[in-house]
């Protein structure tokens, strides 16, 4: 007897080694669908005819939501029009927000001048440290306001499953979790909170895959760098009456770039330093139901906007003063801005940049929101952050310190590939309790960055295009 189990063993390992992991997956799918169509069979023959009507119309929308044909498109025209209402909505309340926060901090220099306080005091708490919060809070904080409820209304519907079905199959090309396909769409409103919701991968190594990918999608920290870049250099190129849907068009190539890197880097890291085959999981499709408004709005607004601007506000506040001090500090004829920046530039030409933007992400490294006042501040040699009143006088601005479509499509391409700021980073620590993975998450992108700016750099200087 106990040769007869010895043999059987030795067979069905044999066996099993004989069978490939597509093999198995396959024989495990097939398993789950007829225990799914099983179960499905007892309850449509237990259920309630109207319980069974809505069971039918539930399926029929999956039909085409979920989709060869149609899942990707429907997906891409939501996230289009969340985007689009995120962008659009916030431009009001960012500007009354702006407004209200920086007739604060003309009370906040009238006390000053009151007091009788330092100039550098003055200079370090109110035009650097303030101003950099007033322009974080007031950037930052609409768009998410909009973003989170939106997102997390899809989620109440019962589409967000659906998201990760669609994308299922990609992600498991690259090795890497399905579930990585949700939290990659909540890094579109904040990357911070999209590494919290790698949470919802069970695996440890797919959920620092995402962890440390979700970077590549754009925040809306640098929707405005984006969006304002593509309008002044290559909205223009066409017609004026469709320059804003050229624009357009290009953020959302961005952000197709973007998912595509996501997708390349994750299957570089399970090859390399994360090496494993990506882990099987069932995804049972919700029904769709009714939202719950208020949930919605506790979840996306407590949960998530005010705990991701509270870890902003902290990074953000000493980036605000350093800068102020960094371009107030003279060493010579030049602050020390200039001298970085005259420092970096060689390094930064490679890349199709120039010294002043690369040091603007540099410094902007603690919120992505203060690279294009940093950058228009450097510009005028001025002594705080700036932001200038139309995108015409920022073109002017621009064009008259060397810029040109490359530099356009460089700073573009750094914004959306480089570093995480300085928020997710501490999420990043916060979530891994690890400096060595946290130190990859910031290097990882930014060698990424450097590489794709500096291959098209040199082919478009190769090509005489510049």
């Amino acid at each position: 007897m106990g040769t007869l189990n010895s043999t059987l063993s030795s067979l069905l390992s044999s066996i099993n080694q004989e069978i490939s992991a597509k093999e198995q997956q396959k024989i495990r799918d097939s398993i789950v669908s007829s225990i799914y169509s099983c179960a499905e069979e007892i309850s449509r023959k237990a259920a309630h005819h109207k319980i069974d009507r809505r069971f039918e119309l539930d399926q029929k929308i999956d039909n085409i939501i979920t989709s060869r044909m149609f899942g990707i498109p429907i997906m891409l025209a939501l996230l289009g029009v969340i985007l689009w209402l995120t962008i659009a909505g916030a431009n009001y309340p960012s500007q009354l927000l702006a407004n209200s926060l920086f007739w604060f901090e003309g009370q906040l220099t009238g006390f000053f001048v009151m007091v009788n306080a330092p100039d550098w005091l003055h200079g370090v708490l109110v035009l650097g440290m303030y101003r950099g919060l007033a322009w974080v809070v007031s950037v930052m904080l609409p768009p998410m306001a909009i973003f989170f409820p939106l997102f997390t209304l899809l989620e109440d519907l019962g589409y967000l499953p659906r998201v990760a079905f669609i994308l299922d199959r990609y992600f498991k090309k690259a090795c890497a979790h399905g579930k990585q396909a949700l939290t990659m769409c909540m890094g579109f409103g904040c990357n911070a909170a999209g590494v919290i919701s790698c949470r919802i991968i069970e695996s440890p190594r797919e959920r620092l895959i995402a962890v440390l990918t979700n970077v590549f999608v754009p925040c809306n920290g640098r929707f405005p760098t984006l969006i304002s870049l593509s309008m002044i250099f290559i909205g223009g190129l066409g017609a004026a009456a469709y320059s804003t849907a050229v624009a357009t068009a290009v953020v959302v190539l961005l952000i197709l770039l973007g998912v595509g890197i996501t997708l390349l880097i994750s299957w570089l890291l399970s090859k390399t330093v994360l090496r494993g085959e990506p882990s099987f999981f069932t995804l049972e499709l919700p029904p769709y139901r009714k939202p719950q408004l208020g949930r919605i709005l506790i979840r996306s607004l407590l949960d998530r906007t005010i705990f991701v601007l509270m870890r902003a506000i902290v990074v953000a506040a000493p980036a605000g003063a350093i800068t102020w001090i960094l371009a107030n500090t003279y060493i010579g004829d030049l602050s020390i801005i200039a001298h970085l920046a005259g420092w970096l530039d060689p390094f930064a030409f490679l890349l199709g940049l120039d010294g002043i933007i690369l040091l603007a992400f540099i410094l902007g490294l603690p919120a992505n929101e203060i690279v294009l006042p940093i950058m228009i501040m450097s510009y005028l040699s001025a002594g705080a952050m700036l932001e200038l009143d139309s995108l015409t006088a920022l073109r002017t601005l621009l064009i008259d310190n060397g810029w040109t479509w490359l530099t356009a499509l460089s700073t573009m391409l750094f914004s959306l590939l480089h570093f995480p700021c300085g928020t997710t980073l501490l999420t990043i620590y916060k979530e891994t309790k690890s400096l060595k993975w946290t130190a990859f998450a910031a290097l990882m992108p930014l060698g990424t960055a450097v590489i794709v700016t500096f291959a098209i750099a040199q082919l478009a200087f190769l090509l005489g295009l510049v």
